[in-house]
């Protein structure tokens, strides 16, 4: 242990590379999860064209039955563990402390960890392409499929989810408690920005939802390492409790991506429409209706399992009530809109779209309520359509909603408005046509999870303008990358308050300094910027170096900012090691196991700040 307490004698600030490895501050690991998200997109995205080019024509070869599988299964959990959760985590990371008017998270070095143990937890459910096979099981990994013995593909599954969930949930409890804990003075909870409560709401779903899914998970791993038979039926197990379990954490889960991107739509309408959110307090309040009932509809996804006439009235009414909720906010944002000065922004496109696609995804999730439709309509293309137009028009608009409102923010440069205007009309058409025919084919009995077809059935055609569409969407991911690049060597520079923003996140310069605040604000009301420039009648950032101004409660030194460690990244490396140890050698587990407890004791007795 002496070469652990000479570890601590180091220097506290690192330069260059080795700054992004060892940073603990949120700016910079929000910017990390957003950017490693945003390369799992393309991949997770590369894979949608593959399968997309595979079902374009009836009995295509592009690929095989095992690698469409291969490619399905990481598609779905790519997209939702490794994309839209990250990229919300990248706005839970560099937003929440800002807006709240804090320097930084609760646990800054738990946050570090919390980012490489996705990372690593990442890179380990994606090596298993070159392992013998990636998961064929489906994202969903039900019993029947997961209990298959096809090498270690599903145990390379169930290992990256379970590292993945160590780091969702050290994210979940550091952002509850920084929201709990750490506002402003003057900042109660119904002066929160809507964002910072859909997160709030969003943590405790977390919170409670991920320890069903490690449970579901170890439950398999046992299955799988041990050869216990808690879903073998021969065994005496019951693959339905798999689908118990999974969809108990999976509904929630649906509420984990989406509510952080009502959220940003929240923030973004009214500040493009410049006037306050219409119905804060019943937004808030159908955000909280909507975490507690998201618990009440899990068995919607089940109804053809056979649970019988009253569990599926039961869910059918749950799953018909918790649309009031949702429909309260496409009312208040609707009305948000009515009457305001609406400036057609990039960001605001993305938001209206969000609306759109979603009430559409909500229309479809309205007819799957009712039992007897979706006996016709599960397992079809159907259920494909309504899951994208919820998570891939929900959750992937909003995101970029998010991303083209607080880049000035994060970069100090603002994305070019051509080129996102150009993006979005691309992605918004290449979405629709991409997605939409889906419901045809659904309708037309088109089975789910096939990887051809036969030219007898007549789902040619739609199925080529869905690959057409997903090759537009491709496009206009390309003009967002030429955007990025473009702009961050010669886009406008950006001021602190570029959109006339109402929130505190606006009251700094663009991107903020280290400290955030140089003096804590004390906050008078909700749109608390928009209060403090109202009172002084400017409309830009004004008063302290970093442009912070108004009434504060402590003054501007003795600034104590948590020191930069590599012992997250250690332990986070640790953990990845001890579980693919599992599927390669025990003694890599061992290394594994001490590296990540050397880490954790240095960690504890490393000092918070020198």
């Amino acid at each position: 242990m002496a070469a652990v307490a000479g570890l601590l004698q180091r220097p506290t600030s690192y330069a260059g590379w080795w700054s992004w490895v060892t940073t603990v501050d949120h700016k910079r690991i929000g910017i990390l999860y957003g950017a490693t998200a945003l390369i799992f997109l393309l991949i997770g995205g590369a894979q949608g064209l593959l399968m997309r080019l595979q079902l374009a024509t009836p009995e295509a070869s592009v690929l095989s039955a095992d690698t469409y599988n291969q490619l399905f299964t990481m598609h779905g959990t790519i997209m939702i563990f490794l994309v839209i959760m990250p990229l919300g985590a990248a706005f839970f990371n560099y937003i929440i402390p800002l807006q709240i008017g804090a320097r930084d998270v609760a646990f800054p070095r738990i946050n570090a960890f919390s980012y490489w143990t996705f990372l690593f937890g990442g890179l380990l459910l994606s090596s298993s392409f070159f392992f013998g096979g990636a998961p064929d099981g489906g994202w969903f990994m039900y019993a029947n499929l997961s209990e298959r013995a096809v090498g270690l593909r599903t145990e390379f599954w169930v290992l990256g989810l379970q590292v993945l969930g160590i780091a969702s949930l050290a994210a979940g409890f550091n952002f509850f408690v920084t929201i709990v804990n750490m506002r402003a003075p003057g900042m109660g909870l119904m002066q929160m920005p809507l964002f910072t409560w859909m997160v709030l709401v969003t943590m405790v779903l977390l919170i409670l939802a991920f320890p069903i899914i490690t449970v579901a998970v170890t439950l398999l791993m046992f299955d799988r390492f041990f050869g216990a038979n808690f879903f073998v039926p021969a065994g005496g197990g019951d693959p339905v409790l798999w689908q118990h379990l999974f969809w108990l954490f999976g509904h929630p889960e649906v509420y984990i991506l989406i509510l952080p991107a009502m959220g940003i739509v929240s923030e973004v309408l009214p500040t493009f429409a410049r006037k306050p959110l219409f119905g804060y307090s019943f937004v808030v309040y159908s955000g909280i209706v909507i975490g507690l009932m998201s618990w009440g509809v899990w068995s919607h996804h089940m109804f053809t399992v056979g649970l019988g006439p009253v569990a599926n009235a039961a869910f059918a009414m749950t799953t018909m009530a918790i649309a009031v909720p949702t429909g309260i906010k496409i009312f208040n944002w609707i009305a948000t809109l009515w009457g305001g000065s609406i400036q057609g922004k990039t960001a605001m496109l993305f938001s209206l779209g969000f609306i759109a696609m979603f009430i559409i995804g909500g229309l479809s999730g309205i007819m799957h309520s009712a039992a007897p439709a979706d006996f016709q309509q599960q397992d079809t293309y159907f259920v494909v359509a309504h899951f994208h137009y919820v998570l891939f028009g929900g959750s992937l608009f909003g995101i970029f909603s998010g991303i083209y409102y607080w880049w000035p923010k994060m970069t100090g440069r603002l994305l070019s408005e051509g080129l996102g205007k150009l993006h979005f009309w691309l992605f918004f058409i290449g979405f629709n046509v991409t997605f939409f025919p889906m419901h045809f084919l659904g309708l037309d009995g088109m089975p789910r999870r096939v990887f051809t077809y036969s030219a007898d059935m007549g789902w040619g055609f739609w199925n080529m303008v869905s690959t057409v569409g997903a090759f537009i969407i491709a496009l206009s991911m390309l003009f967002f990358i030429w955007n990025v690049f473009v702009t961050a060597r010669r886009g406008e520079r950006a001021t602190g308050d570029p959109w006339d923003g109402r929130t505190l996140e606006w009251s700094m310069s663009s991107p903020p300094p280290a400290y955030n605040f140089e003096t804590i604000p004390i906050v008078e009301g909700r749109d608390a910027w928009w209060i403090q420039k109202q009172q002084r009648g400017a409309t830009a950032p004004a008063g302290g170096s970093n442009g912070d101004a108004g009434n504060h409660a402590e003054g501007g030194h003795g600034i104590h900012l948590p020191d930069p460690s590599y012992f997250p990244m250690f332990a986070a490396l640790g953990l990845t090691m001890a579980a693919a140890g599992l599927l390669t050698s025990l003694v890599v587990s061992f290394v594994g196991l001490a590296v990540m407890f050397i880490s954790i004791y240095g960690w504890a007795l490393e000092p918070a700040s020198e």
